[in-house]
Formats: structure tokens, sequence, C-alpha cells
């Protein structure tokens, strides 16, 4: 997957935090609903229907990389 194709950062848009090409939304909102439960059809037909299925597929991706490729300091986790 191509991620370039699907996801942007420019300091000029959202302060350079990573969008979906094409738009000002963050990618971040997007990962926040699926951790609600909402799955990717519903993403599409209720919140942002100018994504494709792709984009929020590589939006995960995305998420996946940066844990696998950064060094992460361990921390308590939060109880929920």
């Amino acid at each position: 997957m191509n991620i370039k194709e699907y996801i942007n950062c420019n300091p000029a848009i959202c302060g350079g935090d990573p969008v979906f090409t094409g738009t000002r939304i963050p990618i971040y909102l997007v990962l926040d609903l699926i951790e609600g439960g909402i799955t990717i059809p519903e993403i599409r037909k209720r919140y942002y229907p100018q994504l494709s299925e792709e984009s929020v597929k590589a939006a995960i991706h995305y998420a996946s990389e940066i844990i696998k490729t950064n060094e992460f300091v361990p921390f308590n986790p939060i109880e929920v």
C-alpha cells in the first residue's frame, strides 16, 4: 500500500498533522472512531463520505507503521 497516496503531512494544513490527501481531515479522528467501535462503512456513510475504504485502511496501516518503527517509553496504562 502506498500510504503517500492517501495520507499527507504539510505544515500549512492542520499544523502538519497527518491528514487524508485532498482534505483537512486528520487521520486521528478516524482512528478514534474505529477505537470507538464504528465500522469503516459507517465511518464513510455517517461521518466522512468523501473518504474511500482504502484511505481509511491506509490510516490504520499508517498508525501500525508508526508503532513498528518508533521507540516508545513505557508508561503505566490508564485503567478504563
